[in-house]
């Protein structure tokens, strides 16, 4: 991690040595932003408004996701129906949804936390459902002569055996839940947040501003997969690090 980090800021230094400071700022003066905004009210209150985006969108794609999921892993007919839903709906860029949501719904949170949803959505439930399918047939066997009951199976069965695929596909759908959130913000272009900081920084031409954003997304997005999510995982599956 520390020589990828290493690697792209040294990348990115070579390109601003070799371009104009209007067009690529250096690491050093967009450091010096980022260390200034830290500090202001206005990015704390600009950082809380897109994590409570991002949290109730990617939560409602988890409830969904990893509900639908085992119910279309239990029952053949729902699987099919969820997988040819999913080959046609999941093609579809999850920024091309907001403008269908605006019209809907309106500009407001409603929209940006559905499109976050939706792109969250489908690695969600592919993960468990597909996870459900590979249970062996032996454990299910054994349960139901054992006299537990559809709760009994669900607990007791499925999900520890989906629950490694549930971790992995929840990570990956942290991927889609966040670049769906800045992109939405970008777009939509409502209240305040880390998408909508970076396309103001673009409209106004402020390269600093823009590089600044984008880094911070960066690291945000980093920290919380790596510092969060993966701590969560390695808890959750802790016999798999023994």
């Amino acid at each position: 991690m520390l020589v990828a980090i290493i690697a792209i800021l040294l990348l990115w230094q070579i390109a601003a040595w070799s371009l104009p400071d209007f067009l690529m700022p250096g690491v050093i003066s967009v450091a010096k932003r980022i260390w200034g905004q830290i500090f202001m009210s206005e990015f704390h209150s600009m950082l809380a408004e897109s994590l409570v985006r991002l949290g109730a969108g990617y939560g409602l794609a988890l409830v969904c996701g990893i509900g639908l999921g085992l119910v279309c892993g239990l029952f053949v007919f729902f699987r099919e129906v969820l997988k040819s839903a999913i080959v046609v709906l999941q093609s579809v860029p999850s920024i091309a949804w907001v403008p269908l949501f605006l019209i809907l719904m309106g500009f407001g949170n409603t929209p940006i936390i559905i499109v976050i949803a939706l792109a969250a959505f489908f690695p969600a439930a592919l993960s468990v459902m597909n996870a459900t399918e590979s249970v062996l047939n032996a454990h299910v066997s054994a349960a139901r002569v054992m006299g537990a009951n559809s709760w009994d199976m669900v607990r007791h069965v499925y999900l520890p055996a989906v629950m490694p695929e549930l971790i992995t596909g929840a990570q990956l759908a942290f991927g889609n839940a966040w670049r769906a959130l800045i992109s939405a913000e970008m777009l939509i272009g409502f209240g305040k947040g880390l998408g909508r900081s970076l396309a103001y920084a673009g409209e106004t031409a402020d390269m600093v501003g823009v590089m600044a954003n984008i880094l911070t997304i960066a690291v945000f997005a980093a920290a919380i997969d790596q510092l969060l999510l993966e701590n969560i995982k390695r808890t959750v599956l802790r016999y798999q690090y023994v």
